[in-house]
Order: C-alpha cells, then structure tokens, then sequence
C-alpha cells in the first residue's frame, strides 16, 4: 500500500494528491484555475472546492481568463446563485477582477507562468517535512509572492493562499518525507 500525505486519505483529495498536488504545472490556464479555486478555497475546506471543481469550470468557461475577465453585473449575479460554486459576491468579484491582472502580467512577462516561476528561479523548492502538522501555513516567499500581487491589483491573495497556491501548482514540494510523491 502506497504511503500519501496525511490529508489525502478519502476522495477528491486522494486523486487530487495522487494526480495534482505538488505537480510542477506550467500551464497559464491551469495556473489561472489554480488561482481562482485557492481564493474560493479561503475558509472553507479543500474537499468543499474539489468537490465544486466541475461547477467553477463550466460557470468560469473552463478558466478562460480572457472571457471571465469579460463577465458582468448580470453575469454576477447569475454566478451568485449558482449552486455548483461558493456563491460569495466578494469571491466571484475577485475571480472576474483576478482575471483582469492575470491578462495583464501575460502581457508584461509573456506568460503569467514566467512571472510566477520567477519567483523560485524557475525551479521548484523541495522541503523536508516529516508530518502534516510541521508544514508552515505561509512562509516569507508566499508572503512576498502575496505582496507583489496585490501590487498588481489582485485580491485574496493573501500569504496562506500564496502558499496553498505555491503547494498546489509545485513551486514547492511539500508532500511530507513518507510519502510516495514526495520521492519522485
């Protein structure tokens, strides 16, 4: 039997953690996703989003930044009673403003992946955590990720989100030392 992090024992997370989590993605529109689900995420559970995760795509146009950047007051108010996503007006505002400077930092660095990988030189950091309790909730670089951003205009983005985002798209590693991800 397979060792995984502690979390990751009963579906969606044991897929998630399998499959995604701590995978180094370099993909603009999965970063975006990834960006979205973490601000929706914020004090809820991951499970509540992973299990909402279809409802944000069809309602978000498969993350296209793009055309969510487009969305307006009567498109709000539709996602705001749309039951498949967390109908939080300040969290869909956030989704479509986020939208907004993601396009723009494409166009400033060519990609918002060149922007954000900037931040660990392009290479991912691999910590050493032996149990789920010694992982840090933010640590100095999601505190700075979290600053530039909110620089650039975007909205919850706080240093914990930075640092949930950072685990989930693979800037860092933090499956812990016995889990099987966490030797590949």
């Amino acid at each position: 039997m397979k060792k995984r992090c502690e979390w990751a024992k009963n579906e969606p997370n044991l897929t998630y953690h399998d499959v995604e989590w701590g995978v180094p993605q370099h993909d603009d529109r999965k970063l975006f996703e990834f960006l979205i689900l973490e601000g929706a995420q914020a004090g809820l559970s991951w499970t509540t989003i992973l299990n909402r995760r279809n409802g944000y795509r069809e309602a978000f146009y498969n993350f296209d930044a793009n055309l969510v950047s487009k969305l307006n007051q009567k498109d709000i108010e539709k996602l705001i009673q749309n039951p498949s996503i967390i109908r939080n007006k300040l969290k869909i505002n956030s989704a479509i403003n986020n939208a907004k400077h993601f396009l723009k930092i494409q166009k400033q660095f060519g990609t918002f992946d060149n922007y954000l990988w900037g931040f660990v030189n392009y290479k991912p950091i691999k910590n050493k955590f032996k149990t789920y309790s010694d992982l840090p909730a933010y640590t100095e670089l999601s505190q700075k990720l979290s600053t530039d951003l909110k620089k650039h205009g975007f909205t919850f983005v706080g240093p914990t989100i930075c640092y949930a985002f950072m685990q989930a798209i693979g800037m860092v590693n933090d499956h812990t030392a016995n889990c099987f991800k966490y030797l590949k």
